[in-house]
């Protein structure tokens, strides 16, 4: 199944279930509601006949978590090598993932315009990632138990500020900018996504593939994040984690390449679909 939030005519937005072309609605307030359900009530929620067209609709991102985006640094091995290279370093994997996170301030919608300021940063880059929505509050996950707290997946793409995370020192300011977090179109159930780690995903920035690798490159599983991840630490219902980037990113290319006013970025995810957004730049 294929969950979203979405905005038909002039009111507000609202949960909704994919079948086809068509939107379900869901009738909690926010899909954060109606993942806090427990599944067996789930289904309760869906409305019998209200039924819109999905090309009627506008598209937000379909989950918008309480707290921060949690993120993963470095989990694709040729990403880490790049970044390595680019640093003028000795590449060393770690033994544990490398978290950080974005503020919820910084998610944006499917198809919609990121808005960007040049006074800001002159280095804004991209990172397509596969992400994972928490379906049920838990915590000390043990890692054959992971994949049972997840509700879906999504794309997501970790927009970062290269200049601003180079002069602060550590992550949060240079990937926290607004709208530096679109998310989605959609969240699709386990069900239908299969193995999380065989899926291939790409980015295309005006149609050029500039990012193409498969999640089972990872350096650390999915399960294995959300272990590490929920070690003494409680997972909500609705918490979004980004899973890390595959190689390609602008900073490390030679000579490093910057999104620029007007460029369209797509990220695309085996069984998900695309994720389109317009680049503004003032």
């Amino acid at each position: 199944m294929k969950f979203l939030t979405f905005q038909s005519r002039d009111e507000p937005f609202r949960p909704g279930v994919l079948e086809g072309n068509v939107i379900r609605t869901i009738a909690t307030a926010t899909m954060r509601d109606y993942i806090e359900l427990a599944p067996h009530e789930r289904i309760a929620w869906h409305t019998g006949d209200d039924l819109i067209a999905l090309d009627d609709v506008v598209l937000d991102a379909p989950v918008r978590p309480a707290r921060n985006i949690f993120a993963v640094g470095r989990n694709y091995l040729e990403h880490a090598r790049e970044g390595a290279r680019a640093a003028g370093r000795e590449l060393k994997l770690p033994s544990v993932p490398t978290f950080f996170t974005k503020a919820v301030t910084a998610i944006a919608a499917p198809d919609a315009a990121l808005h960007f300021q040049a006074r800001v940063s002159s280095e804004y880059d991209f990172e397509a990632e596969l992400a994972i929505v928490i379906g049920a509050q838990c915590k000390d996950v043990a890692e054959d138990e992971a994949l049972h707290v997840v509700f879906g997946y999504t794309a997501l793409n970790d927009l970062t500020a290269r200049d601003l995370q180079r002069a602060h020192g550590q992550w949060f300011k240079g990937k926290s900018l607004d709208e530096s977090c679109p998310i989605g179109p959609w969240i699709v159930t386990p069900e239908e996504i299969g193995d999380p780690a065989s899926l291939e995903l790409r980015l295309r920035r005006n149609g050029v593939e500039q990012q193409h690798s498969n999640t089972s490159a990872m350096i650390f599983s999915i399960p294995r994040l959300i272990a590490e991840l929920s070690k003494g630490m409680t997972l909500l219902p609705g918490d979004v984690i980004a899973t890390g980037t595959p190689e390609g990113v602008g900073f490390a290319r030679n000579p490093p390449e910057f999104l620029e006013d007007g460029d369209v970025l797509e990220v695309e995810i085996e069984r998900i679909g695309v994720l389109r957004n317009v680049i503004s730049i003032e």
